[in-house]
Protein backbone atom coordinates (compact mmCIF):
# COMPACT_ATOMS: atom_id res chain seq x y z
CA UNK A 1 0.00 0.00 0.00
CA UNK A 2 1.38 3.34 -1.35
CA UNK A 3 2.11 6.25 2.13
CA UNK A 4 -0.21 8.68 0.34
CA UNK A 5 -3.33 5.56 0.61
CA UNK A 6 -2.30 4.89 3.56
CA UNK A 7 -2.69 8.47 4.95
CA UNK A 8 -5.87 9.08 3.73
CA UNK A 9 -7.41 6.20 4.81
CA UNK A 10 -6.23 7.16 8.44
CA UNK A 11 -7.44 10.84 7.71
CA UNK A 12 -10.97 8.78 6.26
CA UNK A 13 -11.04 6.77 9.50
CA UNK A 14 -10.78 9.61 11.88
CA UNK A 15 -13.48 11.94 10.16
CA UNK A 16 -16.23 8.61 10.02
CA UNK A 17 -15.13 7.87 13.77
CA UNK A 18 -16.78 11.51 14.71
CA UNK A 19 -19.27 10.95 12.96
CA UNK A 20 -20.23 7.59 13.59
CA UNK A 21 -19.76 7.17 17.23
CA UNK A 22 -22.77 9.66 18.47
CA UNK A 23 -25.12 7.79 16.29
CA UNK A 24 -23.46 4.47 17.68
CA UNK A 25 -23.81 5.35 21.24
CA UNK A 26 -27.20 6.93 21.16
CA UNK A 27 -28.30 3.64 19.72
CA UNK A 28 -26.39 1.62 22.36
CA UNK A 29 -27.66 3.81 25.10
CA UNK A 30 -31.19 3.62 23.97
CA UNK A 31 -31.16 -0.52 23.46
CA UNK A 32 -28.92 -1.56 26.33
CA UNK A 33 -30.19 0.50 29.17
CA UNK A 34 -34.00 2.02 28.36
CA UNK A 35 -35.40 -0.40 25.64
CA UNK A 36 -38.85 -0.58 27.40
CA UNK A 37 -39.00 3.03 27.40
CA UNK A 38 -37.73 2.78 23.11
CA UNK A 39 -41.38 -0.44 22.69
CA UNK A 40 -43.04 2.46 24.65
CA UNK A 41 -42.19 5.32 22.44
CA UNK A 42 -42.87 3.27 19.26
CA UNK A 43 -46.53 2.24 20.43
CA UNK A 44 -46.99 6.48 21.43
CA UNK A 45 -49.54 7.59 18.94
CA UNK A 46 -48.36 10.96 19.64
CA UNK A 47 -44.45 9.89 18.78
CA UNK A 48 -46.08 8.58 15.38
CA UNK A 49 -47.87 11.52 14.71
CA UNK A 50 -45.13 14.03 14.56
CA UNK A 51 -42.50 11.32 12.83
CA UNK A 52 -45.06 10.80 10.33
CA UNK A 53 -45.59 14.66 9.82
CA UNK A 54 -42.18 15.41 9.51
CA UNK A 55 -41.79 13.02 6.75
CA UNK A 56 -44.71 13.98 5.27
CA UNK A 57 -44.07 17.54 5.64
CA UNK A 58 -40.65 16.98 3.84
CA UNK A 59 -41.83 15.24 1.13
CA UNK A 60 -44.19 17.52 0.00
CA UNK A 61 -41.18 20.31 0.52
CA UNK A 62 -38.74 18.04 -1.59
CA UNK A 63 -41.87 17.52 -4.18
CA UNK A 64 -42.65 21.31 -4.20
CA UNK A 65 -38.64 22.46 -4.62
CA UNK A 66 -38.74 19.71 -7.95
CA UNK A 67 -41.70 21.32 -9.35
CA UNK A 68 -40.77 25.02 -9.34
CA UNK A 69 -36.56 24.70 -8.65
CA UNK A 70 -35.69 22.04 -11.62
CA UNK A 71 -36.76 24.32 -14.55
CA UNK A 72 -35.03 26.83 -12.39
CA UNK A 73 -31.70 24.78 -12.47
CA UNK A 74 -31.89 24.38 -15.92
CA UNK A 75 -32.01 27.80 -16.18
CA UNK A 76 -29.35 29.02 -14.25
CA UNK A 77 -27.29 26.05 -16.17
CA UNK A 78 -27.94 26.48 -19.58
CA UNK A 79 -29.10 30.59 -19.71
CA UNK A 80 -26.96 33.91 -19.07
CA UNK A 81 -28.72 36.49 -17.97
CA UNK A 82 -28.76 39.88 -15.97
CA UNK A 83 -29.04 39.12 -12.37
CA UNK A 84 -27.83 35.21 -12.78
CA UNK A 85 -25.14 36.07 -9.70
CA UNK A 86 -28.20 37.73 -7.41
CA UNK A 87 -30.34 34.61 -8.04
CA UNK A 88 -27.87 32.02 -7.47
CA UNK A 89 -26.75 33.73 -4.21
CA UNK A 90 -30.57 34.30 -2.79
CA UNK A 91 -31.11 30.17 -3.60
CA UNK A 92 -27.23 29.32 -1.42
CA UNK A 93 -28.37 32.04 1.33
CA UNK A 94 -30.43 29.94 3.33
CA UNK A 95 -27.28 27.29 4.14
CA UNK A 96 -25.46 30.33 5.15
CA UNK A 97 -27.81 32.03 7.67
CA UNK A 98 -28.28 30.68 11.43
CA UNK A 99 -32.23 28.75 11.45
CA UNK A 100 -33.47 31.02 13.76
CA UNK A 101 -32.97 34.21 11.64
CA UNK A 102 -34.24 31.99 9.21
CA UNK A 103 -37.40 31.58 11.29
CA UNK A 104 -37.53 35.40 11.79
CA UNK A 105 -37.58 36.07 8.56
CA UNK A 106 -39.94 33.62 7.23
CA UNK A 107 -42.41 34.47 10.55
CA UNK A 108 -42.07 38.24 8.62
CA UNK A 109 -43.71 36.80 5.43
CA UNK A 110 -46.12 33.80 6.39
CA UNK A 111 -47.14 34.36 9.85
CA UNK A 112 -50.55 36.10 10.72
CA UNK A 113 -49.59 39.86 10.37
CA UNK A 114 -46.83 39.12 7.75
CA UNK A 115 -46.17 40.50 4.18
CA UNK A 116 -48.15 37.19 2.69
CA UNK A 117 -49.57 35.47 6.00
CA UNK A 118 -52.00 38.35 6.89
CA UNK A 119 -53.85 39.05 3.64
CA UNK A 120 -54.64 35.28 2.55
CA UNK A 121 -55.18 33.84 6.16
CA UNK A 122 -59.05 34.08 5.98
CA UNK A 123 -58.63 31.11 3.36
CA UNK A 124 -54.78 29.77 3.51
CA UNK A 125 -52.96 29.93 7.06
CA UNK A 126 -49.69 29.08 7.52
CA UNK A 127 -49.11 29.92 11.53
CA UNK A 128 -49.76 26.68 13.43
CA UNK A 129 -50.87 24.94 10.20
CA UNK A 130 -49.47 22.40 7.81
CA UNK A 131 -48.33 24.86 5.03
CA UNK A 132 -46.40 26.26 7.61
CA UNK A 133 -44.35 23.82 8.92
CA UNK A 134 -43.86 22.92 4.45
CA UNK A 135 -42.62 26.05 4.24
CA UNK A 136 -40.30 26.64 6.24
CA UNK A 137 -38.83 23.21 5.42
CA UNK A 138 -39.08 24.53 1.50
CA UNK A 139 -37.09 27.53 2.63
CA UNK A 140 -33.74 25.47 4.09
CA UNK A 141 -33.56 22.22 2.29
CA UNK A 142 -34.25 24.14 -1.57
CA UNK A 143 -31.01 24.96 -1.88
CA UNK A 144 -29.74 21.80 -1.66
CA UNK A 145 -32.15 20.20 -4.64
CA UNK A 146 -31.73 23.40 -6.85
CA UNK A 147 -27.93 23.42 -7.04
CA UNK A 148 -27.52 19.50 -7.34
CA UNK A 149 -30.25 19.28 -10.42
CA UNK A 150 -28.17 22.58 -11.76
CA UNK A 151 -24.85 20.85 -11.80
CA UNK A 152 -26.68 17.88 -13.40
CA UNK A 153 -27.93 19.94 -16.12
CA UNK A 154 -24.32 21.23 -16.85
CA UNK A 155 -23.23 18.11 -17.23
CA UNK A 156 -25.19 17.26 -20.02
CA UNK A 157 -23.13 18.24 -23.27
CA UNK A 158 -25.71 21.11 -24.84
CA UNK A 159 -24.91 19.42 -28.34
CA UNK A 160 -26.99 16.33 -27.56
CA UNK A 161 -29.98 18.59 -27.14
CA UNK A 162 -29.53 20.30 -30.30
CA UNK A 163 -29.10 16.88 -32.24
CA UNK A 164 -32.54 16.35 -30.73
CA UNK A 165 -33.84 19.92 -32.50
CA UNK A 166 -31.92 18.93 -35.61
CA UNK A 167 -33.94 15.86 -35.40
CA UNK A 168 -37.42 17.22 -35.21
CA UNK A 169 -38.21 17.55 -31.42
CA UNK A 170 -39.56 20.48 -29.76
CA UNK A 171 -37.49 22.44 -27.18
CA UNK A 172 -39.55 20.34 -24.23
CA UNK A 173 -39.20 17.30 -26.25
CA UNK A 174 -35.15 17.68 -26.30
CA UNK A 175 -35.31 19.07 -22.41
CA UNK A 176 -37.83 15.44 -21.43
CA UNK A 177 -35.94 13.05 -23.36
CA UNK A 178 -32.48 14.41 -23.32
CA UNK A 179 -31.50 16.53 -20.64
CA UNK A 180 -33.58 15.56 -18.03
CA UNK A 181 -32.70 11.76 -18.17
CA UNK A 182 -29.12 12.61 -18.13
CA UNK A 183 -29.47 14.69 -14.89
CA UNK A 184 -31.63 13.00 -12.90
CA UNK A 185 -29.17 10.99 -11.23
CA UNK A 186 -28.19 14.41 -10.01
CA UNK A 187 -31.58 15.41 -9.22
CA UNK A 188 -32.37 12.18 -7.16
CA UNK A 189 -29.22 12.78 -5.02
CA UNK A 190 -30.48 16.46 -4.81
CA UNK A 191 -33.49 15.31 -3.90
CA UNK A 192 -32.69 12.98 -0.96
CA UNK A 193 -30.06 15.92 0.67
CA UNK A 194 -32.72 18.06 0.65
CA UNK A 195 -35.73 15.57 2.26
CA UNK A 196 -32.94 15.33 4.90
CA UNK A 197 -32.14 18.41 5.27
CA UNK A 198 -35.96 19.52 5.28
CA UNK A 199 -36.99 16.76 8.01
CA UNK A 200 -34.06 18.04 10.28
CA UNK A 201 -35.45 20.88 10.90
CA UNK A 202 -36.38 22.66 13.99
CA UNK A 203 -35.86 26.46 14.48
CA UNK A 204 -37.44 27.50 11.61
CA UNK A 205 -40.56 25.43 11.71
CA UNK A 206 -40.91 26.02 15.72
CA UNK A 207 -40.68 29.90 15.20
CA UNK A 208 -43.31 30.10 12.41
CA UNK A 209 -45.56 27.24 13.17
CA UNK A 210 -44.92 26.29 16.98
CA UNK A 211 -44.94 22.81 18.61
CA UNK A 212 -48.70 22.41 17.32
CA UNK A 213 -48.97 20.67 15.36
CA UNK A 214 -45.80 18.98 16.57
CA UNK A 215 -43.00 17.79 14.48
CA UNK A 216 -40.87 15.44 15.65
CA UNK A 217 -37.68 17.74 15.96
CA UNK A 218 -39.85 19.76 17.87
CA UNK A 219 -40.87 16.93 20.26
CA UNK A 220 -37.59 15.73 21.21
CA UNK A 221 -36.85 19.21 22.49
CA UNK A 222 -40.18 19.59 24.52
CA UNK A 223 -39.68 15.96 25.72
CA UNK A 224 -35.66 16.62 26.61
CA UNK A 225 -36.53 20.21 28.21
CA UNK A 226 -39.30 19.27 30.45
CA UNK A 227 -38.67 15.55 30.96
CA UNK A 228 -34.84 14.75 30.60
CA UNK A 229 -32.64 13.34 28.46
CA UNK A 230 -34.12 9.61 27.80
CA UNK A 231 -37.35 11.05 27.01
CA UNK A 232 -36.12 12.99 24.11
CA UNK A 233 -33.77 10.00 23.28
CA UNK A 234 -36.61 7.95 22.46
CA UNK A 235 -38.41 9.77 19.90
CA UNK A 236 -34.66 10.90 18.90
CA UNK A 237 -33.95 7.19 17.99
CA UNK A 238 -37.17 6.53 16.22
CA UNK A 239 -36.43 9.36 14.16
CA UNK A 240 -32.53 8.15 13.49
CA UNK A 241 -33.99 4.53 12.87
CA UNK A 242 -36.39 5.97 10.45
CA UNK A 243 -34.66 8.37 8.16
CA UNK A 244 -31.36 6.01 8.07
CA UNK A 245 -33.24 3.53 6.60
CA UNK A 246 -34.79 5.72 4.03
CA UNK A 247 -31.20 7.23 3.63
CA UNK A 248 -29.46 4.34 2.80
CA UNK A 249 -32.49 3.19 0.88
CA UNK A 250 -32.22 6.09 -1.48
CA UNK A 251 -28.66 6.10 -1.50
CA UNK A 252 -28.75 2.48 -2.74
CA UNK A 253 -30.58 3.35 -5.62
CA UNK A 254 -29.01 6.58 -6.62
CA UNK A 255 -25.92 4.38 -7.08
CA UNK A 256 -27.93 2.33 -9.10
CA UNK A 257 -28.76 5.26 -11.06
CA UNK A 258 -25.58 6.34 -11.87
CA UNK A 259 -24.27 2.89 -12.37
CA UNK A 260 -26.77 2.68 -15.13
CA UNK A 261 -25.92 5.88 -16.69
Amino acid sequence: MERITALFIALGIFIVAILALPIANIFFKQFAFDLTGFLSAITDQGVLKAVGLSCFSAFLAVLVTFVFGVPLAYLLARKDFRGKALIEGIIDLPMAIPHVVAGIMLLTVFGLSGLIGGPVSPFLRFEGALPGIVVAMLFVSAPFLINSAREGFQSVDPRLEKVARSLGATEWEAFRKVAFPLAFPQIFSGAIMSWARAISEFAAVIMLVGFFPMVAPGMIWSRFYSLGLYEGMRVAVILLLITLSVFVGLKYLQGRLYAEH
